[in-house]
């Protein structure tokens, strides 16, 4: 046979099994025109938060590959018969999880082929979980201003947010939960199979990659970053999650009238009201926090609205100062930084000084229905605040001193004003007595659904009346402009919808009202310090969330006076900032108010030459001597996805099978091609 024919029909043979590869089938077969059309067929990415690697002078917490390289293992769903043969990732539901951390502590045989694990998303409702807090029984314990770290504030606390776990684990979306839940079952029903649906895990931490595994040799070697004032977020592509930069988390300080900094001579005392803006999860990026400390947060809005409507505040006998934290889950960074500043009188706390503070009150977790449970108060805020009561009748508000047989405070940023000064005067206002009524205390769980509104609306009136009693020095309260002081429950409902949820989340009117958000839903993870904070930071290096709430005290604590409420241009005056400047065209307007971001991140970091520094401890820092300083792992890309594989098993039977059908095709061919010519010879 001529040998041109022979090549013509090698390249008919190639084009028809082309044409199969790029055409599509009767049956309606997606068409694969290119290498990322076949990935799509062949890889599913998976909707979900990864638990990542964190790390502080101690060691590791959290969760990460083991190694270098991606986890891929079976999927299998866990109940109580499960017994692991083979490498596997489980796949689990939240109330199983403390169970199966319990089970991998004390079998090595499970614990050995645990590779990876998959929590199931509960419906919003989570009326079926009793509860489920992965914080300790006492949270930073070691942060306390009394000697009794035993106590169980949090008697659901399970204590693995502060454990390490070496292998891979994400928490499913909804969506993906029901997805990945079909593929454990048909895993199950296929044990005999030649094929299953496996999960591969990139969790690759840059920690892990270097062999730093604590806070001192990861800041040296400059894997990780510490927790504190920059908030990182996931830019998601096609089929991987990579880390990006993204703007800083503030605290943020406003005063209700504006202070005077360049007064001389003495100043009004201070009545500091706190709360805090950031929660801790097990899972580093659904963290909502709506009980602790977000209900907080928004009953203290709330009250410096109901307060902005008042002239007399002007002449008040105390200067009213209204203070958000952030980074007070993860060692009390913002409560200790801003004291730090205020010694070190810093641009950031103008105006302000700790001699001044005269008291301090907390706005603790304030979502649940019932009473109001203060914890140290003096005999005058006592009874400012049962004054404050007698005025709310209608509310039905309960208010008492906490139980006896406490300890001392709750977990609080109060812990580090009174580590600093055990003489200050202090208040914190919760919704519980000797344990957190929270039962998903620092947990994924803490939603919109487990707070309600007339709860945070009743605090932020009682709030808002005390400090006016306070501040006014009123004793005659039926003459006085105290009964006209009520918190606006249409406001509280628009908070939550806006800070604790993604429809509308930060998209909402109120939210928009102020400025141009990034993203839409909330999140209330600290995030990381990426670089030296700045007094007067822009737009583009402060997150939504920060943005927001600075605007809208900026407004809200403003007086009206001269060269106010006039456009910005280039620069305020002295004592004005600028608000509205993403929302307004003509660059925004100047309103006089006391309102600043204040930095949040460990007493024992500085940045030199750009990058971070630990600094020894100081015996005049208590609190700095016993600071974890929590740092967070660099990575590359985070990524889930899920797709089919062959047992190796059935590939050795195809791999022998092909060998047999080429030997045997060859030998057809010789016998062949003998036979033929042979043929030929006779003709």
């Amino acid at each position: 046979m001529p040998v041109g024919i022979l090549r013509l029909r090698h390249v008919l043979v190639l084009l028809v099994l082309l044409s199969g590869l790029c055409s599509t089938s009767s049956g309606g077969t997606k068409s694969m025109g290119s290498v990322p059309d076949l990935q799509q067929l062949m890889y599913t990415t998976i909707d979900s938060y990864p638990c990542v690697r964190l790390l502080s002078l101690s060691g590791e917490v959290g969760c990460a590959n083991p190694g270098r390289d991606k986890v891929v293992s079976p999927i299998v769903k866990l109940d109580d018969t499960t017994q692991l043969t083979r490498p596997s990732a489980v796949l689990l539901s939240v109330d199983q999880l403390d169970g199966f951390f319990k089970r991998i502590s004390n079998d090595a045989d499970f614990s050995g082929n645990v590779f990876g694990a998959l929590v199931e998303s509960e419906s919003p409702s989570q009326n079926s979980i009793l509860g489920f807090s992965p914080a300790d029984k006492f949270p930073q314990a070691i942060f306390a201003p009394y000697q009794n770290s035993s106590y169980e504030w949090n008697p659901l606390g399970s204590g693995i947010l502060q454990n390490v776990h070496q292998f891979p684990l994400f928490l499913l979306s909804e969506n993906s939960s029901s997805s990945v839940h079909k593929l454990s079952t048909v895993n199950e029903k296929s044990k005999k199979d030649y094929t299953a649906h496996v999960a591969e895990f990139d969790l690759v931490m840059q920690t892990t990659k270097s062999e730093t595994r604590d806070t001192q040799t990861c800041l040296e070697g400059r894997s990780c970053l510490p927790l504190g004032g920059y908030r990182e977020s996931y830019m998601r592509t096609d089929l991987l999650v990579h880390r990006e930069l993204s703007p800083r988390v503030n605290s943020v300080l406003s005063s209700l009238p504006p202070i005077n900094v360049s007064q001389t001579g003495k100043r009004k005392p201070i009545i500091l009201t706190i709360t805090s803006m950031d929660s801790a999860s097990f899972f580093r990026d659904k963290n909502l926090g709506a009980e602790s400390p977000i209900s907080g947060l928004i009953a203290m809005l709330a009250a410096v609205d109901a307060l902005s409507h008042l002239d007399s505040l002007v002449d008040a006998n105390r200067q009213l100062v209204f203070l958000a934290f952030t980074g007070e889950a993860w060692g009390y960074l913002g409560s200790r930084r801003f004291l730090l500043e205020l010694d070190l009188q810093s641009d950031y706390v103008g105006g302000l000084d700790d001699s001044s503070i005269e008291m301090v009150l907390e706005i603790g977790s304030v979502g649940k229905a019932g009473g109001q449970g203060v914890s140290s108060a003096t005999n005058e805020t006592m009874d400012a605040f049962l004054r404050a009561k007698d005025t709310l009748d209608s509310q039905k508000i309960e208010i008492s001193y906490a139980s006896a047989s406490n300890p001392g405070i709750p977990p609080s940023s109060l812990m580090s004003f009174l580590k600093k000064n055990p003489a200050t005067s202090g208040i914190v206002l919760e919704d519980f007595d000797s344990t957190f009524s929270n039962k998903f205390y620092h947990s994924h769980l803490d939603g919109l659904s487990n707070i309600n509104a007339s709860s945070i609306t009743a605090a932020a009136s009682l709030v808002a009346r005390t400090l006016f009693i306070l501040a006014t020095n009123t004793s005659n309260l039926s003459n006085s402009a105290v009964s006209t002081i009520s918190a606006n429950i249409s406001l509280v409902e628009e908070l939550m919808g806006c800070l604790l949820t993604c429809d509308p989340g930060l998209s909402c009117h109120l939210v928009q009202n102020y400025i141009v958000p990034r993203t839409v839903c909330p999140s209330h993870y600290v995030g990381v310090m990426l670089g030296a904070p700045s007094s007067n930071p822009g737009p583009g290096f402060v997150d939504d969330i920060s943005r927001f709430i600075w605007n809208f005290l900026a407004e809200k604590t403003s007086v009206s006076g001269k060269n106010s409420l006039s456009a910005c241009g280039k620069n305020c005056s002295k004592d004005g900032v600028c608000i509205r400047s993403e929302t307004n065209p003509s660059g925004g307007t100047c309103v006089l108010s006391t309102t600043r971001y204040v930095p949040a991140y460990s007493t024992r970091l500085m940045i030199e030459n750009d990058f971070w520094k630990l600094l020894p401890g100081n015996s005049s820092d208590p609190m700095g001597m016993v600071d974890p300083v929590w740092t967070e792992s660099n990575w590359d890309t985070i990524g889930l996805r899920v797709y089919t594989v062959q047992d190796s098993m059935f590939d050795h039977f195809v791999l022998l099978g092909g060998i047999a059908i080429t030997l045997l095709a060859y030998l057809m061919i010789v016998t062949s091609r003998a036979f033929i010519e042979k043929a030929l010879k006779r003709d």
